[in-house]
């Protein structure tokens, strides 16, 4: 992949989630990593990205930033913030997830996700830890959450999703022979050929949006890096 498309990929499909909800996770704050949570858990669903960030600042608006005060809200109540935001499709499955996730949190964890980190064993029990959390919490929304945390927690580092490791495939970064190592030929990948003031997880991002919103949906035509894509045929 030519370094000019691969600046093209970041900047076009790189811009992290957090920023634009305006999560800063860079210092691991509690409050921080729980909005970030929360957000995962939307985006965890087959649901459009507008809706997610949408229905994210519902939550808030209404102060819903914290396990005690998404259960106290109680049912009835966050299937009205979930419709407000247009998450009409999940509403009433993710509130059951909800309520669920955030009294184990407080029960297992007193609602500290930095102490479900600090108690985790390693990568893999963090994240069997997270999806001991509750119903639905599966492989896609963890990896969606600790993506963002390489670099904070120390044994966050997930293991790329389907759309991420679609869209290296169509674009040579990785064959279907090499998927099993597919974590491991992404970041050796992007240590030979970083862009500047950009981060894996930019990269990573941008591999996750082509795969969703292009190479899935055969929107082959207004894929901006088209040229580079395996199965693109010149005219």
């Amino acid at each position: 992949m030519k370094q000019k498309s691969l600046k093209a990929l970041i900047e076009n499909f790189g811009e992290r989630y957090p920023d634009i909800l305006g999560i800063n996770l860079s210092g691991g704050e509690e409050d921080e990593v729980f909005k970030w949570f929360l957000a995962s858990i939307l985006f965890g669903a087959p649901i459009t990205e507008t809706a997610v960030v949408k229905t994210f600042k519902c939550f808030q608006r209404y102060n819903l930033l914290t396990p005690k005060r998404i259960l106290e809200t109680g049912w009835d109540e966050l299937v009205k913030i979930l419709d407000e935001g247009r998450y009409t499709r999940y509403d009433f499955k993710t509130a059951d997830k909800l309520l669920e996730v955030m009294q184990n949190l407080i029960e297992k964890y007193n609602g500290s996700l930095n102490l479900l980190h600090n108690l985790a064993s390693g990568t893999h029990d963090l994240e069997k830890r997270l999806k001991d959390s509750g119903k639905g919490v599966g492989d896609v929304t963890v990896s969606i959450f600790l993506r963002e945390l390489r670099g904070v927690w120390e044994k966050a580092d997930p293991k790329p999703t389907s759309l991420v490791i679609l869209a290296a495939e169509k674009l040579g970064i990785i064959t279907m022979e090499s998927t099993e190592d597919s974590s491991g030929l992404l970041k050796d990948f992007w240590s030979k050929n970083q862009i500047a003031e950009q981060c894996f997880i930019n990269f990573e991002t941008a591999l996750l949006r082509l795969g969703k919103d292009f190479c899935r949906k055969g929107k082959c035509v207004a894929c901006q890096v088209r040229n580079e894509c395996l199965n693109h045929k010149v005219p």
